[in-house]
Formats: C-alpha cells, sequence, structure tokens
C-alpha cells in the first residue's frame, strides 16, 4: 500500500481504510443498500446546500463548523472532503453584498443627503455582518452546484426514473 510513506503515515493510511464502516469501499464509499433521498432538480440540491444539510440526502448536516463541511455525511457517507468550492463563495458573497448595498448607499447620499463619511461608517459594518452572515449559506449552495452536476471529484447522481406507466384502455 503506501510504501513511500514513512511507517507512521503508512499505519494512519491502514487504519483510516480499517475505520471505515462495513460494506464501504475506497471507490464507492456508500453504504451498500442505502439509497439516500436524491433531490429531484438542481434547485432542490441548492436549496438542501443554502439551508446548510447534505445536498445528496438531505438527513445531516453540510457543515461541522461555520465554514468547514463534513469530511463524510454521517447518513450516507457521501464524502464532502473532495470539494473543491475554494474561493468562490466569497466572491459570490461579495456581489451579493455589493448589490444589496448599492441602492442604500445611492439613497443616503443621495436622496437624503447624509455625508459620505457618515455613509461609510453605517455601511461597512453592515456590509461586513451581512457578508459573513451569507458565508455559509452561499458554500452550501456552491458544494451542492458542484455535487448536482458532478465537478470535480464528484460523481454525477441523479434519481431513477421510475419508466413510464402506459394505461391500458
Amino acid at each position: 500500500m503506501c510504501h513511500c510513506l514513512p511507517t507512521i503515515l503508512e499505519q494512519g493510511c491502514r487504519q483510516a481504510v480499517h475505520a471505515l464502516p462495513t460494506g464501504l469501499s475506497m471507490v464507492d464509499a456508500h453504504p451498500s443498500g442505502l439509497q439516500p433521498d436524491l433531490p429531484p432538480t438542481a434547485g432542490a440540491a441548492l436549496l438542501r446546500g443554502l439551508r446548510g444539510r447534505c445536498p445528496r440526502c438531505d438527513g445531516a448536516p453540510l457543515f461541522r463548523a461555520w465554514l468547514k463541511p463534513v469530511d463524510r455525511c454521517a447518513r450516507c457517507a457521501q464524502d464532502w472532503s473532495v470539494q473543491q468550492a475554494d474561493d468562490f463563495p466569497a466572491y459570490i458573497g461579495i456581489i451579493v453584498t455589493g448589490h444589496l448595498l448599492a441602492p442604500i448607499v445611492i439613497a443616503m447620499i443621495g436622496g437624503y443627503g447624509i455625508s459620505a463619511w457618515l455613509t461609510l461608517a453605517i455601511i461597512l459594518p453592515l456590509a461586513v455582518v451581512l457578508l459573513l452572515v451569507t458565508l455559509q449559506p452561499v458554500k452550501g449552495g456552491v458544494i451542492a452546484f458542484l455535487w448536482w452536476n458532478g465537478i470535480g471529484a464528484f460523481t454525477q447522481e441523479r434519481r431513477s426514473v421510475a419508466p413510464d406507466r402506459q394505461d391500458a384502455e
């Protein structure tokens, strides 16, 4: 197995493989026989991610800390450690925050005649709070988007569609 790694790391690799629950393999790390409640649409998967729930099964939290996803879903065993959301959630959060606050800034300066310095003193803390509040839901949505579309290390999964029933008349 890990021939080029030091002995300590090699033992860690063995322990990690043996720590997998029964019925799991490294390639297909989903419990055998368990069929998760896959979302019917991309919107449903995104909504699950925005709510901080597993986009695959909606049965467990997606995050173990504020912006740190769980390594593996506790219910469906989906591996979330392979997600590569990187900085994209922050970019989306900045764009959303800027678009929400721009009309407020224009109204404060243009409509109410508030000075630019007072507007800045009000808007900057508001922008920071708004960005921090939106960052985790946006990251969940990005992870759900990546999973739904099979981007990166994710495998694209869809609900199995029942064959059309034709009524015999």
